[in-house]
């Protein structure tokens, strides 16, 4: 398969931001009503669960978050396409399943995206092979990127038993249930934009609970976003109660007792277990253990290191409280916490990493200098002379009264920064509203002190060259863009480490392309083990060695590792 390679998204690329919140705010406005689960069940009455029961065992891999850059997309494909992988002294073998968890492909699901950033690289490394006597199936729920386009595209690729090199899928909804060997089920939700589950899809789970789901039977639930942590960082995200409704109300079968809301009877599969919840959406790998019973517990993990840039894991909690709808620890994170901070020292670096918003925050410092000319202050009035000794020391009242539009720029310039603030993330509300308003000051101030001090400087080494005004012009763009950059990396650095607020924005500024992650799961007669997988370093120097047509990469040995012990659940 011909494609392109990809760098990382550039999140900060004004042109990259326009066309992706475009995307967001029309998919958001009319998601409910460009909503295609429902002609799916239409057009699928009779598929019911998918079987692979007959089998005494069976290995899963799940990958989240992928289909981004080229180097991390392509070093996590190439792990999941080796038949075996050593972890901790054990052969673990290739996945008779690969579980795709959400987001596969950024930023907007185009196909020529999903072609560059997901369908060549997966083609690439592991071709298809026709004679397989037995291909691994793929099963995948569409994450909010995928449904920015309604999941015209998502259906396309994924619903109409087409390959993933030799990765076939199998479904024919964006939500899938699976019957696995030694009573076990993989059941994956298709949540929308907003934690949402359609009607036909609760029928089609509430018919599997009613007429295939046993007592003692377990489940391993996939779904696109980590509701247990998004509800500790926002109380009022409605995420964790929506889980809760599937899980206890649809596959445990409880009923509400009319008489008291807060109470429910006990379902007909009430001795069901959910053993463990795998989703992405945060691009780290990070585990909880929950509580739920007086001998039961369930993993809480988010495996979102398919490809795209890392989220930082300082901010986890240690602990989730019942009040925020879970009982859970936290156990492992990759990055881990300490890494993690050191990593969010990149966003000091922010006027490197993030050229294109570096110019455009310096192209308004230079709106601001132009307006101030042609507002009346003449050029000179900005150097300092024999004949004109205080002439940089103008007033800057003075300069704001005789320049009104200038202010307009400012006060429209420091609203903009100050409304970017995430007023609702994080634990510290009050520093957050705080922070932005110091934070949109703080670039006002930036082009007052470049108004000030940079005719100091050309006076005294500029002196006598031609068009000073275009000089200083483009010395305010330059100098405040590097300035006001600096303070944007500032501003996100104290933030997501102090505050616990702005995680992906801090997190996508350096476009980090290490710290990959994937699940690997033995089901056996014994016990369920889950092996983490951390890739510490992206192979950075993929080399075609086929074709255009047939392509095939090579690059430096993969270095993988056991993120933590295995996990081992008992039958």
């Amino acid at each position: 398969m011909e494609f392109e390679k990809k760098p990382m998204v550039d999140w900060y690329d004004p042109k990259q931001l326009a066309a992706t919140g475009i995307k967001t705010v029309v998919s958001t406005v009319f998601g409910n009503f460009a909503d295609r689960r429902e002609m799916q069940a239409a057009l699928d009455p009779g598929r019911g669960f998918y079987d692979y029961s007959e089998r005494t065992d069976i290995w899963l891999d799940y990958i989240s978050d992928l289909g981004d850059g080229f180097n991390a997309t392509y070093s996590v494909a190439h792990l999941l396409a080796k038949d075996q992988l050593e972890l901790g002294g054990i052969q673990t073998k290739r996945g008779n399943i690969l579980i795709m968890g959400g987001d596969e492909v950024y930023p907007t699901p185009e196909m020529e995206e999903y072609r560059n950033r997901l369908q060549g690289p997966y083609h690439a490394a592991f071709p298809k092979n026709n004679a397989d006597p037995d291909p691994p199936g793929l099963f995948v729920i569409p994450g909010n990127h995928d449904w920015y386009d309604g999941l015209t595209n998502f259906l396309k690729v994924f619903c109409q038993n087409r390959s993933l090199g030799n990765w076939r899928t199998k479904q024919s909804r964006s939500y899938f249930a699976v019957k696995l060997p030694n009573n076990y089920w993989l059941i994956g939700i298709d949540i929308q934009l907003n934690a949402d589950i359609d009607v036909p899809q609760l029928n089609y789970f509430q018919n599997l609970a009613e007429k295939e789901l046993k007592a003692k039977d377990k489940i391993i639930l996939a779904t696109a976003e980590p509701a247990w942590v998004y509800e500790s960082f926002d109380e009022s995200n409605s995420s964790n109660k929506r889980l809760k409704f599937f899980i206890n109300r649809i596959l445990k079968g409880e009923t509400e007792d009319k008489t008291d809301p807060e109470c429910y009877y006990r379902g007909k599969n009430q001795d069901i277990e959910i053993t463990t919840i795998l989703t992405g959406d945060l691009h780290h790998y990070s585990r909880y253990e929950e509580k739920v019973g007086p001998k039961e517990t369930r993993q809480l993990i988010t495996a979102g290191g398919g490809g795209a840039f890392m989220h930082t894991t300082h901010s986890l909690k240690e602990k989730i409280n019942p009040s925020e709808g879970f009982d859970a620890s936290f156990k492992k994170a990759f990055p881990s916490k300490n890494e993690s901070l050191s990593l969010n020292n990149k966003n000091l670096l922010f006027f490197i990493h993030g050229p294109w918003m570096v110019l455009i925050l310096g192209l308004v410092h230079a709106l601001s200098f132009y307006f101030l000319l042609i507002g009346g202050i003449q050029t000179e009035n900005f150097y300092i002379t024999n004949s004109n000794p205080s002439g940089s020391a103008l007033d800057l009242f003075d300069i704001a009264i005789l320049t009104p539009s200038v202010i307009l720029l400012n006060l429209t310039f420091c609203l903009g920064i100050y409304m970017f603030t995430d007023f609702k993330s994080g634990n510290h509300k009050a520093a957050n509203k705080i922070t932005g308003a110091v934070h949109g000051l703080s670039h006002i101030l930036v082009f007052y002190l470049c108004l000030v001090y940079l005719p100091i400087f050309n006076a005294a080494n500029l002196a006598g060259l031609p068009f000073q005004g275009l000089i200083l012009f483009i010395e305010m763009w330059v100098i405040g863009g590097l300035l006001s950059g600096f303070i944007f990396g500032i501003y996100l650095w104290f933030s997501s480490r102090f505050l616990n607020n702005h995680i992906t924005e801090a997190s996508s500024s350096f476009k980090g392309e290490d710290f990959k992650n994937f699940i690997r799961i033995h089901i056996s007669a014994k016990e369920t083990t889950i092996y983490p997988i951390g890739i510490r370093n992206a192979v950075k120097n993929w080399k075609n060695v086929g074709n255009e047509k047939n392509p095939r990469f090579e690059g430096d040995e993969i270095k993988y590792e056991l993120i933590e012990e295995p996990i081992q659940i008992p039958h």
